[in-house]
This record gives structure tokens, C-alpha cells and sequence, in this order.
């Protein structure tokens, strides 16, 4: 028997990998105005086609969140680009599976700084009260 060696297809890769597309995602990143209103959040799954040129052909959702959040991945999927492959003369569209998650930031931190205080005192140096002004950022 001969020791055949196996030949695979190279699929298509996103320009500069996955720290690249984390990247992408994270810089254009839209949060939908509704699902800020309702506070949404999760991962949204998707499916696309790629051809082997690396243009995003066909994208679906496999599980969505709604609000806005799944036309905001379609978005962000549809302009991914992949780089071109070469298999020996064979055009083949690829599908790929992504993960697009949604996370708002926490709500309600409070940032202070305290500009004034003043102090009064009794005749025995007992404080009576304090009066603080504070900027809320």
C-alpha cells in the first residue's frame, strides 16, 4: 500500500486572523438604541457562505436576540472581509459559523469629587455638621 497523502481545501481566513476580527468587531460595534433601552444582552450565532475570492455571501441567523442586536451582526458579518485562496483550479464556497456578543456596559457607576466642606464646631470643638458639595461625572 501506498501512503497516499491527504489533500484538503484551504478555506478562506479573515485578514489578520481572529485577534484582527475580535478587533473589528469590538471598533465597529454599533449597540442597537433598543436593546440599550431594554437591556439586552448575549451572543447572537450566525452562518455565512464565503467564496473563495473571501466575500460573505449568504448570512443567517441561527439564534438571534432580537431588539436590533441580529440586524447589527448581519452588519458586521456582511463586511468581514476574508482573504482569496487558491485550490488548484476548484471555486468552493465555504460556510462558517460566528459568535457576535452583545454586552452593555454596567449601568450606574457613580464617579464623585468632592469640591467643598466646611466644618463647623461648638465651643467645645464638637463638630455640629458637615456640608459637601459633589459633582456626580
Amino acid at each position: 500500500m501506498k501512503n497516499r497523502k491527504k489533500r484538503f481545501f484551504q478555506l478562506p481566513q479573515v485578514i489578520g486572523g481572529n485577534e484582527a476580527f475580535k478587533k473589528y468587531i469590538a471598533d465597529n460595534m454599533v449597540y442597537p438604541v433598543e436593546a440599550i433601552e431594554k437591556r439586552v444582552e448575549g451572543i447572537v450565532h450566525l452562518n455565512s457562505e464565503i467564496d473563495d475570492n473571501g466575500n460573505v455571501i449568504n448570512v443567517e441567523i441561527l439564534h438571534g436576540l432580537g431588539f436590533g442586536c441580529n440586524e447589527e451582526a448581519i452588519r458586521l458579518i456582511n463586511n468581514v472581509q476574508f482573504g482569496a485562496v487558491k485550490n488548484k483550479g476548484v471555486r468552493l464556497k465555504t460556510k462558517k459559523r460566528f459568535k457576535i456578543k452583545f454586552q452593555l456596559p454596567p449601568e450606574n457607576l457613580v464617579n464623585y469629587e468632592l469640591v467643598n466642606q466646611s466644618k463647623e464646631t461648638n465651643q467645645q470643638g464638637i463638630s455640629k455638621n458637615y456640608s459637601y458639595t459633589i459633582h456626580l461625572k
